[in-house]
């Protein structure tokens, strides 16, 4: 396969990527129902149904623009050959691979973040705010950034480096040790993101004594289910979008509340929306979830092998010279539909898993909190309720708010 024919076969993937992205936008947007659906009657009110929709109509039309914006980017850099003077650029700096490597990654990824600034301030100081979601202040977007930029240059930079050494150094064993090197670095993020990363952007404090700590003991004993640790974060610093989550392994797992869903949901909900983050665990949801992630990895990297070994793939680029970064770059482009399969099915098994998170909550008479909780917290964050199904299908990692509580209320 010769260099101009791999330069279109990227092409053709990147606007069938665009197109593919737009159609489901447009159906998603067309499905947007005008009265409250009736299987919600007397939950929404009118007016507060009428903002939900124009809130999604609002993100889907600031969506066409943010992703059009990267398009034209991207197409531009391909045609103009902004990634050959790039390239040229950065040998004209050093000599060294590894170095190149790191400042061809770091300079491109930064530019197009800060060009993708004045979207972001948008999206948060306009859009957010127009609907009262946003609590972040200048400061803390500046902050946020500076520190995201720090743990990218830190953590993917050190991803890089070692993919490219076990490349350089290994030879056939390189999708192994690699795979190896990301599976150590996934477990480990698994068990410790939430004490290294989280609290560079978030403060965590222990959930303090009371009616609800109770509650959530209570549950605890009955599910068998050892919870030490609990914690609440201020997420309200930035949002009045509530959530929880769980995360860890072993003895390292915490359960983490933000403090906006303390605030929305009573304490029955809450110990639902707990429950199903406990099911989670007791079904093995995170340890499937991470064995996914590395069989994925593995066929990325075995295919990523095949592919630097092609110097045609740096060229297609507009580069001069065959390196490792430019065939990366052109890997990323050339592996788009594979990775959106892989994404298809992953949403399949994360929906299945939570409809099981569900029904465990369910099994200790949670369903009706669950449905509740949903339910406001579908409310508070103004929710799409009526997604186009083929959405849904290759894009959401959740069942539909309706489709949850049909579910759940099928279980009676």
């Amino acid at each position: 396969m010769n260099v101009e024919v791999i330069f279109w076969i990227i092409i053709i993937i990147i606007i069938f990527d665009y197109l593919l992205d737009q159609i489901l936008d447009y159906l998603n947007y067309k499905s947007i129902q005008e009265k409250v659906p009736p299987q919600l009657q007397g939950i929404y009110d009118d007016d507060k149904y009428e903002e939900s929709q124009r809130y999604s109509k609002e993100n889907m039309v600031f969506s066409f623009f943010t992703s059009t914006f990267s398009f034209i980017i991207i197409l531009l850099l391909l045609f103009g050959f902004g990634f050959a003077f790039l390239d040229d650029y950065v040998r004209s700096i050093t000599p060294n691979d590894y170095l190149r490597t790191i400042l061809f990654f770091g300079i491109f990824g930064l530019a197009m973040d800060i060009i993708s600034i004045p979207f972001q301030l948008y999206g948060t100081f306009v859009l957010e705010n127009r609907f009262g979601f946003n609590k972040t202040t200048p400061l803390i977007f500046a902050t946020d950034k500076v520190k995201s930029w720090f743990l990218s240059a830190i953590i993917a930079g050190g991803l890089l480096l070692f993919v490219m050494w076990a490349w350089k150094e290994t030879g056939p064993w390189f999708w192994i040790i690699v795979m190896g090197g990301m599976s150590i670095f996934m477990i480990f993020m698994t068990m410790f993101y939430s004490r290294i990363i989280v609290p560079i952007f978030n403060k965590q404090t222990p959930l303090e004594d009371g009616s609800l700590k109770v509650s959530i003991n209570e549950f605890a004993n009955k599910a068998q289910f050892k919870i030490d640790n609990i914690f609440v974060i201020d997420g309200s610093k930035r949002s009045t979008k509530a959530n929880a989550y769980f995360t860890g392994l072993g003895s390292k797992k915490r359960i983490v509340l933000y403090d906006t869903l303390i605030n929305d949901l009573s304490n029955e909900e809450i110990v639902a929306v707990l429950a199903h983050e406990v099911g989670h665990n007791k079904l093995k949801h995170v340890i499937t979830g991470l064995i996914i992630s590395m069989l994925q990895s593995g066929l990325m990297l075995v295919l990523l092998y095949f592919a630097l070994g092609s110097p045609d793939l740096s060229l297609a680029m507009g580069a001069t010279d065959a390196s490792f970064y430019m065939g990366v770059l052109a890997f990323g482009l050339l592996f788009s539909p594979i990775s959106r399969i892989l994404g298809i099915f992953s949403n399949i098994i994360s929906r299945r898993n939570e409809y099981q998170a569900d029904r465990f909550a369910s099994k200790y008479g949670l369903a009706k909190h669950l449905v509740s909780g949903l339910i406001k917290l579908s409310v508070a964050n103004l929710s799409n309720l009526t997604p186009h199904w083929l959405y849904v299908a290759i894009n959401y990692s959740h069942p539909t708010l309706l489709q949850r509580k049909k579910a759940l209320e099928d279980l009676k």
